[in-house]
């Protein structure tokens, strides 16, 4: 595939097919629908628009069971649908990937702009304790790379990764060479019998307390354990500068010009938190605020780690002015 003009939607997509996806359900939503309209004209996947974002959820799970690579996309009001299906691929331990292309909510909101609104729903959007996996790219290109590592990600940890888009990067376009990007993909497995219920091999244990104490701690280390292998980020030290910027997504695009007076910290996996890999930059930095398009979701995540240090500068209303930016973090 030569070097082309690609939207971020459309790159998500080839990104699936290119890690073997043979199955896609979705329900159209803007900013998402590109998705969908893309791979409806793909041969040799199945592809089906659900009547709804709880139907495709369980859809892909349900192909997933059958040994088929699926996935679904989706904005916030039919991301918010999907939670109960999300914990049930948790629970009975189900690969499939959930693009959340965000924008302005709560609700239908401002549907056309982009936003960052969704960081704690996908961290902890279901009931229930368990461990998502979150990526959030930052270019077209990336838009591409990391659709691959989710499904290569779900495939590892058995459970449904999460791919956070916002409506800024989706409907982006950008020149990319998608064949210079060579990743390695991970084979689908199909599974025996499963089960939404804590069970031991094919036996309920629904009121065994202690059992789900150890099912909870194996889960937990081999979810934690997978995530290490995806422990994506980019940081750009600026020796000149004690003040650190974390952003993410969109707003790592916009923010690129102020590399310049300031160091940038990009989290691609956003969960599970790269406490590592945030702890060397943070530390070495005075100020350390957190940009995101959004009342200050994952700045309240890292206050869990890193204190009072962080100071969160939100961005509301789907637009990005840097010079306004700029005055906040002096």
């Amino acid at each position: 595939m030569a070097r082309k003009f690609i939207q971020g939607n459309d790159a998500i997509a080839q990104g699936a097919l290119d890690a073997g996806m043979g199955f896609y359900a979705g329900y159209p939503i803007t900013p998402a629908s590109e998705i969908m309209h893309y791979l409806a004209n793909v041969k040799g996947i199945k592809f089906l628009q659900a009547e709804d974002e709880i139907a495709s959820v369980n859809l892909c799970l349900g192909a997933s069971l059958a040994g088929v690579k699926s996935m679904t996309a989706t904005s916030g009001p039919g991301f918010s649908l999907m939670q109960e299906g999300i914990g049930f691929g948790h629970m009975a331990r189900i690969p499939t990937v959930i693009v959340d292309v965000q924008r302005v909510g709560p609700s239908t909101g401002m549907p056309t702009l982009g936003s960052q609104g969704e960081v704690l729903q996908s961290k902890n959007g279901g009931h229930g304790d368990y461990y998502p996996i979150v990526f959030t790219p930052g270019s077209v290109e990336e838009l591409y790379k990391y659709t691959i590592e989710s499904f290569n990600c779900a495939e590892q940890a058995r459970i449904p990764v999460i791919l956070l888009s916002d409506g800024m990067l989706s409907q982006m376009y950008e020149s990319v060479e998608l064949k210079q990007i060579k990743l390695k993909n991970r084979i689908n497995k199909s599974m025996g019998h499963v089960t939404g219920l804590l069970s031991e091999g094919d036996l309920p244990r629904t009121k065994d307390s202690d059992y789900y104490k150890r099912w909870f701690a194996k889960y937990k280390k081999e979810i934690l354990k997978v995530a290490e292998s995806y422990a994506f980020y980019e940081y750009s030290e600026n020796k000149d500068s004690e003040n650190l910027i974390i952003c993410f997504g969109g707003v790592s695009r916009v923010l690129n010009e102020l590399k310049k007076d300031y160091s940038i910290f990009r989290p691609i996996r956003l969960f599970p938190v790269l406490e590592k890999e945030l702890k060397k930059a943070v530390d070495k930095h005075k100020k350390v605020s957190v940009v995101e398009m959004n009342d200050g979701q994952y700045a309240g995540e890292l206050r869990k780690y890193f204190g009072d240090k962080i100071v969160s500068v939100p961005v509301l209303g789907g637009k990005i002015n840097v010079e306004g930016i700029r005055g906040k973090l002096r």
